[in-house]
């Protein structure tokens, strides 16, 4: 078969991909062993690019027309099309999705993600980021008890991951089966790993006994992802 084209969105990081959203399909990708090839697209210019290919935009916070990556070149976004298209290797079996749906919208942190995007993206992603949030860009997350706070938040969302893989009689959320389940956390994972500075990724690391560094591993090991270089 051809490969398939996947848009994602570069950064000044080695191998470029680093985003939580994107890094859930090519995990997919990976996993079912599907050939593709990423076309590397910068923020500003996502809406003239999926405009271009003919794909469906969804809405943004004010209701208006949003174009966001990542999107495969049929053009459809997502594991769950994968799935269906590709049945080989599921990654939502027996039914899961009202598992993954309870964990979905974790969410942090967007300070250090602007500090690793190339120049247009980056100010394209703060300025919109301001709009959504309401503030300027540096007031969201300000170190002392502000920070102390959103720290608190990982942590606690953390130790209820834990309580559910402790609940599991397997490796995986869902016992022995691997799903998406597992690859949404190692997503958020993944973020952290590639937009954190080394203290504060090792922070992560240290939680349950570094618990969530050996899951990463394990997920991308599981699904075959290409070590970045």
């Amino acid at each position: 078969m051809l490969p398939l084209v996947f848009y994602d969105i570069p950064s000044k990081l080695p191998g470029n991909y680093w985003t939580p959203n994107p890094v859930k399909p090519r995990l997919v990708l990976s996993y079912k062993g599907l050939p593709f090839e990423t076309v590397w697209v910068e923020y500003p210019d996502i809406a003239t690019k999926m405009q271009e290919i003919g794909a469906s935009p969804g809405k943004g916070i004010d209701g208006s027309d949003f174009y966001t990556l990542p999107v495969l070149s049929d053009p459809n976004t997502g594991a769950l099309y994968l799935d269906k298209t590709y049945p080989e290797k599921p990654v939502f079996p027996n039914d899961s999705m009202g598992l993954i749906d309870a964990f979905a919208g974790f969410n942090f942190p967007l300070l250090c993600t602007s500090q690793i995007l190339n120049e247009s993206s980056a100010e394209y992603f703060v300025r919109t980021r301001q709009e959504w949030l309401g503030q300027k860009f540096d007031e969201f997350s300000p170190e002392g008890p502000t920070r102390d706070a959103h720290w608190a938040e990982i942590e606690k969302s953390y130790d209820t991951i834990k309580t559910w893989y402790d609940g599991s009689d397997g490796k995986w959320l869902m016992g022995d089966t691997f799903s998406y389940a597992d690859i949404i956390i190692a997503s958020r994972l993944h973020w952290f790993q590639r937009v954190f500075q080394a203290e504060e990724w090792k922070r992560v690391c240290s939680l349950h006994d570094g618990k969530w560094e050996n899951l990463l591993a394990d997920v991308e090991k599981e699904c075959n992802l290409a070590p970045i270089e």
